[in-house]
Parts: structure tokens; C-alpha cells; sequence
């Protein structure tokens, strides 16, 4: 039986009339209105303020849908509330709906407040908090992150995990509609090249065996194709050993998987503008333009990196045949790099910047610039050895007018675009040049198949089972650093937000791709036994791609660290402050997996 209180009477509820309403709540904190004025209610929710004004107490009342206000008049309950009741517990509240005298029109719920008659308190906080829940994003991110359960609970950062949701829907409803099957794949599975290292789990039954979490359900994929079904995607957890960074969520991911048989690159490519396009469109104001295609090498000259902000509108010119000629002793037998800026607002002071940034972040010896100012005066740091014929021909090529500036990066080939790339980048920045208000997409196709390591060893630059681009013969036939592959990035801002493939479905195909890379035939049927195995039955052609939902996510919400829109992530070296990961276990365990720990 439910007691409360009423002009000073004590009003017993029976268990038939209680009944009818739920334990917790008749409501949610969103819900009531001024119809519902004179209704007796009960409500559930965090003490998110207090306001004891001596004769009234006030509370605003907030569960996971909205605010309510709370009134306490009656001096015996206030001074339970007084004694018992601190910021961030849990109460329930039982009373009637009336006007507010001061309407709030911040809240839906402004209009109104309930007269509590009884309360309870469901769960106690402490009376000293970490951190004040709608101030939590001022502190430091680890104490953020060790109390994780308040942080969520402030309002910016929930409504965050709600968008995330209504995003996943979208992304499932819309490959719904294109007609994809959405399939599980397996969380333990064998270890595959995917560019990253593996999270490997030793098996108890299997002494001295180990299965590897998933980087990516790549083979699982292709197998689901090889097996008929004509369209699969999941939203797949991937897990990658791999050093955080803003962008990139340690350890493990999300991502929009998916495979298409009987496709081509454009195929694919066309999925993801659908999919990713619509659902940027139906979550933002700005923008969405784009998804042109951008050959790997355009990028890196245009651009000097692989996934560019296309929103910046500096680019990058190749000024190596103007500069033969020259003594400039720095250029000689150099890839030259140069990007125009109008400098006519610009002060020495922000050249002599430039230079520092250089040196000190990019650990360059110095950079190279000049302004072109009015009567055909040159100024900056190699103004002396720019003749007139090299001025002239910088007017030619690069458009070069009064009041502008080039900067000029030497290096051999790809050094340069990389480093051209970033001061590209920092240009932009510092010269506030880049737009807000616009999504820009491109599609980078036409990756290399293989790169150098650092070891100077073949390795693959991307995806292992992508096709080369003319088959066979390309591997056979052309030095494995010129051969390039059906493979292609979707970017947008400046983030890489997909990555996908026409894949390899055969096996002679398969073997010399891994042979190029070091692997012998029988190290790929013993590693990839599954793929090889199944490439003898008549697969079909297939590709398919991945976007990263964790990075579309913040993108949408104009985030730069990927962290503030995960319920639970990691910190910044790799660590879950909230669950104490990773972590010590016991000897038992060890051995319960065959694994001796050897002390340093």
C-alpha cells in the first residue's frame, strides 16, 4: 500500500487502484502538458538541479526523454528532501499537474509542474559529484572517461548516442530498400593481412592455438558471395591494434559492411554515394556535394595526400621545369612543389609562422617563399634567385599576380606532394580559406597495389584482395610498385570515410598477388584455405565497400575527436578508464589458455 499526503490527511491507495499505474512512472519527463492539469502522476527520473528557496523547494526532474519540474510545499516531505536528496540521484515522484506561474518556453514541458505529494529515492548519489554532469565536457577527458556513466548523462553528449542510433536505422532501412541481406559474420575468427595487427585470443580447447578478432569480415564477405546471396551488409564490429589518433577509435570500430556480386567498381561506388549521400542530406544543413573520381596520382600531385579536403581551394603545381635552370643550389635534381596564396592581407609576420611551422613540426630545414607585390617587386626567402625569366614563367604556369605569394617544397617525388600536402593543409587553416557550411565527397581510385615498407620489402598499400587492374598480365608483366589496383577510397572533408575494392576471385590470381608480397602458394592455402578452397567452385565477380560509421557520425556532428561520439570508448592510449581494460587476470586463467607470462 502507497501512503501520500494531502491537506494535511493521509490518503491510503488500495493495490486494485494502484495497479493501474506503473511501478515507476504513469509518464515520461517529456510528456506532460496544460491539458493535463488536475491529473494525479508519478514520475522517475535524476535530480538534475535543486533550488531551495526556503518556503518552496524546486527540482527539474530528467530521465532520458525530457525535464519536469518539481514543486515541494509541504514542510515534512521538504525536509526529507533536504536530508536525503543530493544532485544525480534517482528518485521517483508522486503528485499532481498545475500551471507554472513562470513559464520556462527552453523546455516542452515549460508550461506546467507537479506538486509532489510523495517521493522515493530509487538510487542515492554521493553529496560531492566528479564532475557537475552539464559542465562534464570542461574537464579532463580521462575523468570524463573513468566516470563515463555521468558524462553520458549530460545532455549534449546523450543526445549524441540518441543521433548515432537514428543514424544506424537510416543506414539499415536504406540497405534495406537497395535490397542487401544483413548477415552476422563471426567474432572469432582466423588472423588475415589487413593492414593493421591482430587481436589474437588464445583457445582453451585448442592448446597452443589461437583464434584473431576480425580487423574486417573480408573473407566472410567474399565467402557470402561465393555462396550466392546476391547482397550482404552488416554493421560490423572490426578490431585493429592500431595507435590512436583523433580520428581513428583504438582497438576496435564500426562499420557499414557490405558485398555485391556481379558487380563493378562504379557499382559500388554508386551504393555508397546513395547510401552515405542520402543519409549526410537527411542529418545536416549543409551542403552535400561532390563524388567526382580522383585518380590516386591526381591526388597526390593536386593535393599531396590520398583522402583531400576538396573545401580548400589551394592546390599544388609541379614548377620543376621552371626551376632547372636555377642556382639555387636546395632545388638542384629535386622534385619542386609550389602552392599560390593571396597574400595581400598577409603581414611578414605570417610568412616568418610558415617557416616555424615547418622547421618545428615538420622537421624541415626551412621553406621556401617569395611575394609578388606591386612594380614587379619580389620579396621572401629565395627572392634573390628568381630571375626573370623563372618569374616570367611562374606568371605563366601559375597565374602568379600582384599581391600574391608561392611556396615552394623540394624533395624527391613523393616526399614532396606529402609535404606539399601538409603545408597545403596548414595554408588553409591559417588563411581561414576553408568553408564550413559544405559536406565535399570524392571517390580516390586507382590506389597502387603495393608499396615499400620501412624495411624496403613489398608489402600491400591496401586491401590484400583487391583486384590489379588488368589481371594476371599486370602481375607478371610490370614491376609490382606500377601496378594498380581496382581499389578506391571514399573521402569527404578531409577523412577517409570508406574503403572498397573490386575483389580477387581467382586463384592464380590470388597466389601471385601474395607471392609479390613474400607469401609462398603454400602459406596462402594454409592462411587463406577458405577463400582458396572456395575460388575452385565457381565464384562470382564481386566488390563491395566499407564505410566507417564511427567517422560519418562525427562528422555529422562536426565533432574532431571521434571519442565524444562513442558510448564507451577508449582513451587516448588505448585504455578503458571506466572498466579498467586492459587489465591484469589471474594465474588460473593463464593457464587455463596454455599461456606462461615471462617476467623482464
Amino acid at each position: 500500500m502507497l501512503f501520500h499526503i494531502q491537506e494535511h490527511q493521509v490518503i491510503a491507495y488500495t493495490k486494485k487502484e494502484d495497479d493501474k499505474m506503473n511501478k515507476y512512472r504513469t509518464h515520461k519527463c517529456n510528456e506532460l502538458r496544460e491539458e493535463d492539469v488536475g491529473k494525479e502522476v508519478r514520475l522517475s527520473g535524476f535530480v538534475r538541479t535543486i533550488r531551495d528557496l526556503g518556503s518552496l523547494i524546486f527540482i527539474d526532474l530528467k530521465d532520458h526523454y525530457g525535464i519536469t519540474q518539481l514543486v515541494f510545499d509541504n514542510e515534512k516531505i521538504q525536509e526529507e528532501v533536504r536530508k536525503s536528496v543530493n544532485v544525480e540521484s534517482t528518485i521517483l515522484a508522486e503528485g499532481v499537474v498545475t500551471k507554472r506561474s513562470n513559464i520556462n518556453d527552453k523546455i516542452p514541458t515549460g508550461k506546467i509542474e507537479i506538486v509532489v505529494s510523495k517521493f522515493e529515492i530509487l538510487g542515492k548519489a554521493p553529496s560531492v559529484l566528479p564532475f557537475q554532469v552539464d559542465e562534464s565536457r570542461k574537464v579532463r577527458e580521462d575523468l570524463r572517461l573513468e566516470y563515463r556513466f555521468l558524462d553520458l548523462r549530460n545532455d549534449e553528449i546523450h543526445e549524441k548516442i540518441v543521433f548515432r542510433s537514428k543514424v544506424l536505422k537510416t543506414l539499415r532501412d536504406k540497405m534495406d530498400e537497395l535490397g542487401f541481406v544483413e548477415v552476422q559474420t563471426p567474432i572469432l575468427a582466423n588472423s588475415s593481412p589487413e593492414g593493421a595487427r591482430d587481436f589474437i585470443i588464445p583457445s582453451r580447447i585448442h592448446p597452443g592455438e589461437f583464434y584473431a578478432l576480425p580487423q574486417a569480415p573480408q573473407q566472410f564477405k567474399q565467402l557470402l558471395m561465393i555462396s550466392g546471396f546476391d547482397k550482404y551488409y552488416q554493421i560490423a564490429p572490426c578490431f585493429r591494434d592500431e595507435d590512436p589518433r583523433a580520428d581513428r577509435s583504438p582497438g576496435e570500430f564500426y562499420q557499414l559492411d557490405f558485398e555485391m556480386s556481379f558487380a563493378e567498381e562504379k557499382d559500388v561506388q554508386d551504393v555508397l554515394k546513395e547510401v552515405v549521400g542520402s543519409t549526410f542530406k537527411k542529418y545536416t544543413n549543409k551542403e552535400v556535394v561532390g563524388f567526382e573520381r580522383i585518380t590516386f596520382k591526381e591526388a597526390m600531385d593536386k593535393y599531396g595526400i590520398d583522402k583531400p579536403d576538396l573545401r580548400n581551394p589551394l592546390i599544388i603545381q609541379d614548377v620543376t621545369d621552371i626551376f632547372k635552370d636555377s642556382e639555387f643550389k636546395v632545388f638542384k635534381n629535386k622534385t619542386i612543389k609550389a602552392i599560390k596564396i593571396n597574400a595581400k592581407d598577409t603581414t611578414r609576420r605570417f610568412f616568418d609562422d610558415m617557416v616555424k611551422y615547418a622547421v618545428e613540426e615538420l622537421e624541415l630545414g626551412g621553406l621556401a617563399w617569395i611575394k609578388y607585390t606591386e612594380n614587379n617587386q619580389i620579396s621572401g626567402t629565395i627572392s634573390k634567385f628568381i630571375t626573370e625569366d623563372i618569374l616570367k614563367s611562374l606568371k605563366d604556369k601559375m597565374g602568379l599576380k600582384e599581391n600574391e605569394a608561392i611556396f615552394f617544397i623540394a624533395d624527391e617525388y613523393m616526399n614532396a606532394c606529402k609535404i606539399a600536402g601538409q603545408i597545403r593543409i596548414e595554408l588553409g587553416n591559417r588563411l581561414n580559406i576553408i568553408p564550413n557550411d559544405k559536406y565535399y565527397f570524392c571517390f580516390i581510385v586507382d590506389f597502387p597495389m603495393y608499396e615499400l615498407d620501412d624495411d624496403g620489402k613489398i608489402d600491400f598499400s591496401h586491401n590484400p584482395f583487391s583486384m590489379p587492374i588488368g589481371g594476371l598480365d599486370s602481375l607478371l608483366n610490370k614491376d609490382p610498385l606500377d601496378v594498380v589496383a581496382h581499389q578506391f577510397d571514399l573521402v569527404c572533408n578531409g577523412y577517409e570515410l570508406a574503403s572498397g575494392a573490386v575483389r580477387n576471385h581467382d586463384i592464380d590470381i590470388m597466389i601471385k598477388a601474395f607471392e609479390i608480397a613474400g607469401y609462398t602458394k603454400e602459406e596462402v592455402e594454409n592462411r587463406f584455405g577458405s577463400l582458396y578452397n572456395a575460388f575452385k567452385y565457381g565464384p562470382p565477380p564481386h566488390a563491395g565497400a566499407a564505410p566507417g560509421i564511427d567517422r560519418m557520425i562525427m562528422l555529422l556532428l562536426d565533432e574532431s575527436n571521434i571519442r565524444e561520439v562513442i558510448a564507451f570508448p577508449k582513451n587516448s592510449k588505448a585504455r578503458d578508464l571506466l572498466m579498467g581494460a586492459p587489465s591484469v587476470v589471474s594465474k588460473q586463467q593463464l593457464e587455463d589458455v596454455h599461456i606462461a607470462l615471462i617476467e623482464k
